[in-house]
């Protein structure tokens, strides 16, 4: 199966196939994973979502998660190096590209929450499939909020090209759920809760209000999902007697291919549950 063409909609399973089987977590977050198109893609986060909330899926991981998620025709993928300069969002131009930039992100965010949840779920309690399914849906709301607010600025989610560099960071973790949080929500979201308030002062100078407070909204939302890798982190830990600290700082060093750079929102990252004696080493060491 690939794409969104030959994946059942959920009431389609419940109704036919699987009416006399409860629909399992797994297969759920899989067919959120191949579903190709954008607004198939948000639908069926939010309906998974839902549905956890309602009791209607089991807690069965029976299906394996795809190597890589379905993805549409547009935007044209590109490696980091090769994507053009987006500038600092004075200019229209530059708010679109920067929309454009963070649309692609929260798209890809939607697949990594619903990996975690169908991937490492088994491996923790049914609160971490829960926190991770909530995620993948906030996830889907700030992308259709993001592609709103580009056609309403006469452009759309795949006129300019992305990179592919958060299902990088997927596939770097995919074989150990301590560093898929450590890498995830521990840094790249974090990374997010660094520069978010500066963009939205940006475009707010430039008079451009309701994709400031869409971004506001966004970033009052990834302290929260931070938190909650934060957390699992910390429990997973805990569960196996290892001190997180150290272990997080050794999973980022061979985990992740980027850099960890200043300046840092230390305020919203110990909201998130990062004080800076985590992170703070890391740069000093030579992560910047």
């Amino acid at each position: 199966m690939h794409g969104s063409a030959g994946a059942a909609s959920l009431e389609e399973k419940r109704g036919g196939t699987y009416a006399n089987a409860m629909y399992s977590v797994a297969s759920a977050c899989r067919s959120v994973l191949l579903a190709a198109e954008p607004l198939d893609k948000v639908k069926r986060a939010r309906a998974v979502a839902r549905d956890w909330r309602a009791g209607r899926l089991a807690f069965a991981f029976e299906e394996a998660m795809p190597d890589r998620p379905a993805r549409p025709g547009r935007p044209e993928l590109l490696p980091a190096s090769r994507m053009p300069k987006r500038g600092r969002g004075g200019s229209e131009r530059g708010r679109i590209a920067m929309l454009h930039a963070l649309a692609h992100i929260e798209f890809g965010a939607i697949d990594l929450a619903f990996d975690a949840a169908g991937r490492f779920g088994g491996q923790f309690p049914r609160e971490f499939v829960g926190d991770w399914l909530s995620v993948g849906a906030d996830e889907a709301i700030h992308f259709a909020l993001l592609d709103r607010r580009l056609k309403a600025l006469g452009s759309a989610y795949g006129d300019l090209p992305a990179h592919d560099g958060l299902w990088e960071a997927a596939e770097a973790t995919a074989d150990n759920a301590l560093a898929r949080l450590a890498v995830v929500p521990m840094v790249l979201e974090a990374r997010g809760l660094d520069v978010t308030p500066a963009t939205v002062d940006r475009f707010r100078a430039a008079g451009d209000e309701r994709s400031a407070a869409i971004l506001e909204r966004i970033y009052r939302d990834e302290i929260r999902h931070v938190a909650a890798g934060s957390r699992w982190f910390l429990s997973a830990c805990e569960a196996r007697r290892i001190e997180p600290v150290s272990e997080w700082k050794r999973l980022v060093a061979a985990r992740f291919r980027g850099a960890l750079k200043p300046p840092f929102n230390d305020s919203a990252r110990l909201e998130a549950g990062l004080p800076r004696d985590w992170y703070g080493a890391l740069a000093a060491e030579g992560y910047v």
